[in-house]
């Protein structure tokens, strides 16, 4: 494999390790713990996995007898994030550190790899050529679904053909469910198999007070900063255009928000607040509107928008149409293929409660539209297909025009649109995300060692040097709840939304007036890797904040 310069020494980075993890190291449980919501019910499903306790590491003086060779296997799982090879570099030296005969299996294209028996032995040679790259590449990974009893059984059989003591998925809030309920199936038949998961997702999603960040975020938001600061610097430059940028965040806003953070752009959306304070689409409209007439009268007719993915499922009277839509599609999928395209939308129109076909109606064709395409895996609309960038500047537009015609506005407004989606969730990690992604894999080999099932690898403290960090495990059962799915109510991890009374969306209230009416921008640009560590190993603002 041909490598540039940067590439080769990159790979000669050795990532940063918790203290406590350096050494022997000893388990320490805390308090037994129980689901975020729905605990009667969480409770029924794992009864063999939940309310087991939180458990930190620590450093042990004892002398620690031999350990015998542990054999592992590794799943990715869901969209890319960068640092999931260093995961996977943590998790190989970590087993090979318990004892060098230990070995690692991964299994090929995701948990279908996993079920249909497509894997191979990731050895040291083969280690080496992706440490602090980005991507998962090297074993590659895909979106099936483990939820099937048949999958769990099949998979078994691999895992007892080549003795796996342990399987750890790597993967967001979906893939982590999938482990807990293969945890508590595999524990309930006495199978002999421990499941651990680790945190990725770059949406920033998969969080609470133990889970500080998902791993990837630190890294995407960094690289989307540094394009949204380009744009900014050739907007500021051009002054003619108006950039709406949309950026990734399916269920919550944290990318959009910590890119804000960065960049200081004109306006920043947040779902959250929509949300909060039930404005409808139109509303939003008017909020961009004002900002730009205002803008107009100093002669501004420039700026940039950032938009969260997710915008248009946070919007009241949407969610709930979106929410019967769901239910609709999932109950009469057939009925509705067999509807030629010109008659899809009489079709949906005919089949909703009377207030949400008004909403349906009233909607752009082709966002409506977009609205009734194929479902993801997990039964939801699948969001980034809908250009919500797109939709807001053509509303913007027409409204500026209805105002020009009544003598209430006299700019100009010309828009550019961007998504910035697949360009950060592949790069390669920044030192905190490499730091980051080799302790959770080094760690997720401690808790293997621990002999414990059903844990997430857990490492917090994340604002200080990374000697400092404080490595453990939480039982994934404490983060779930129960959410309608395809239709019906499942166990999921509870997503993290952006917390409106929280550090970070304050300070960020805080600047956006006077962005509105600025040029307040900044350039971040790009990640950098060797230097001073005020410059090369700072976490996001986001976390920063949060630890204030």
């Amino acid at each position: 494999m041909k490598k540039s310069e940067l590439q080769k020494a990159r790979a000669a980075y050795e990532p940063k390790l918790p203290g406590v993890l350096k050494g022997n190291v000893k388990v320490v449980s805390g308090r037994p713990t129980k689901s975020v919501a729905d605990e009667a019910e969480i409770q029924k499903l794992f009864p063999n996995t939940y309310g087991l306790p939180e458990l930190t590491f620590e450093s042990s003086s004892e002398k620690v007898s031999a350990s015998k060779a542990i054999n592992v296997g590794v799943i990715l799982s869901g969209g890319q994030a960068p640092g999931g090879h260093n995961v996977i570099s943590g998790l190989f030296d970590g087993i090979k550190k318990i004892n060098e005969e230990s070995r690692l299996y991964g299994f090929l294209m995701g948990p279908g790899g996993f079920v249909d028996h497509q894997y191979i032995e990731l050895t040291a040679d083969i280690i080496k050529e992706y440490r602090n790259t980005g991507g998962f590449d090297i074993i590659g990974s895909g979106r099936t679904k483990l939820e099937k009893i048949e999958q769990f059984d099949k998979g078994l059989e691999i895992l007892k053909k080549l003795n796996i003591d342990a399987l750890v998925i790597i993967g967001g809030d979906d893939s982590n469910t999938n482990a807990a309920v293969l945890a508590e199936y595999y524990k309930s038949i006495n199978a002999g198999v421990q499941v651990i998961g680790c945190p990725k997702t770059i949406d920033g999603d998969l969080k609470n007070d133990l889970i500080e960040t998902s791993f990837g975020f630190d890294t995407a938001t960094k690289v989307y900063s540094e394009l949204i600061g380009n744009i900014q610097r050739d907007c500021n430059s051009a002054r003619k255009y108006y950039h709406f940028i949309k950026l990734m965040g399916r269920s919550a806003s944290h990318i959009a928000l910590e890119c804000a953070l960065q960049t200081q752009p004109t306006l920043c959306i947040i779902s959250e607040e929509v949300e909060a304070k039930e404005m409808s689409l139109d509303d939003v409209v008017e909020e961009i509107v004002n900002t730009i007439i205002d803008r107009s009268k100093n002669g501004m007719n420039f700026g940039t928008v950032l938009i969260p993915e997710g915008l248009i499922e946070f919007i009241p009277a949407v969610k709930k149409l979106i929410a019967e839509l769901n239910d609709l599609l999932a109950a009469k999928a057939s009925e509705f293929a067999s509807k030629h395209h010109g008659e899809q939308r009489q079709w949906v129109l005919e089949n909703l409660s009377c207030d949400n076909a008004k909403v349906y109606a009233s909607l752009p064709e082709g966002v409506a539209r977009q609205l009734t395409l194929d479902r993801d895996p997990h039964g939801n609309v699948q969001v980034s297909l809908i250009e919500t960038e797109k939709l807001l500047s053509e509303m913007v537009g027409n409204r500026l025009r209805v105002l020009k015609k009544e003598g209430k506005y006299n700019g100009k407004f010309s828009p550019q649109h961007h998504f910035f989606g697949y360009e950060g969730r592949c790069a390669d990690p920044s030192n905190f995300d490499a730091d980051y992604c080799y302790s959770l894999g080094f760690n997720a080999a401690c808790l293997i060692n621990s002999g414990v099932t059903g844990y997430m690898s857990s490492v917090r403290n994340l604002t200080k040097n990374a000697e400092e960090w404080i490595a453990g495990g939480i039982p994934v059962t404490m983060m779930m709840n129960m959410e309608k799915r395809h239709g019906e109510m499942k166990p999921v991890i509870q997503k993290a939304l952006v917390n409106l009374k929280g550090n970070p969306f304050r300070i960020f209230s805080e600047l956006r007036e006077k962005c509105a009416k600025g040029v307040e921008f900044v350039y971040p640009g790009p990640i950098q890797f060797f230097g001073p560590s005020e410059v090369c190993d700072q976490p996001t603002l986001t976390l920063k904040y949060e630890h204030e």
